[in-house]
């Protein structure tokens, strides 16, 4: 792979330098799917909306313009192919194990009961991402994993940067209620 932009790369798909879309998948194909995993709960699914994300980014290379930035215009995409599969299977998706999405580092090697608490707590707080609604979750997904400005959040849900940032608060609380909430219910009796 070369050191040219991702504009530049599209610019060169765009072009009909059709190989250099394997460069984008190359370098945007984990972030991406990281972006669908946790929307929909789902690592088939994820992985299957990767690829109609590149396949769509294929079919409309003609409408990608000079300005702004190619990640912002790749989850345009990458939203439209999310809204498309829930309007097809109109379900809310369920929670899976959280160890598919997140990594525990092993450098400092946390003792048993440590990584079974950290499992519990990182459990709790997947079940409360994934039980936030879609808005919500989509808007922490964007900034908190895809690491995404509010300024690109914006641009990319035509609402000014200011109301991308109340937005991404809001959700943050009220992943952080649900999160207590679960955190704090009494344990089921067997």
């Amino acid at each position: 792979m070369d050191d040219s932009s991702d504009h530049e790369l599209m610019l060169a798909v765009r072009a009909g330098e059709l190989a250099r879309l394997g460069d984008l998948f190359e370098r945007h194909h984990q972030p991406l799917y990281g972006f669908l995993a946790r929307l929909t709960c789902s690592r088939d699914t994820a992985e299957d909306l990767v690829q109609i994300v590149f396949q769509r980014i294929l079919k409309y290379r003609h409408t990608y313009r000079d300005e702004g930035k190619f990640t912002a215009w790749l989850y345009h995409l990458a939203r439209r192919v999310a809204a498309d599969h829930f309007r097809r299977h109109a379900r809310v998706p369920t929670p899976t194990d959280p160890a598919d999405f997140f990594d525990l580092s092993d450098d400092s090697a946390p003792a048993a009961d440590e990584q079974t608490a950290q499992r519990d707590e990182l459990a709790l707080m997947n079940t409360a991402l994934a039980n936030l609604p879609r808005d919500q979750r989509e808007l922490l997904v964007l900034h908190r994993f895809q690491h995404l400005r509010h300024e690109e959040i914006g641009r990319l849900l035509n609402i000014s940067a200011g109301t991308a940032k109340v937005r991404v608060h809001r959700a943050l609380g009220a992943l952080r209620d649900a999160f207590f909430k679960l955190r704090h219910r009494p344990p089921l009796s067997a």
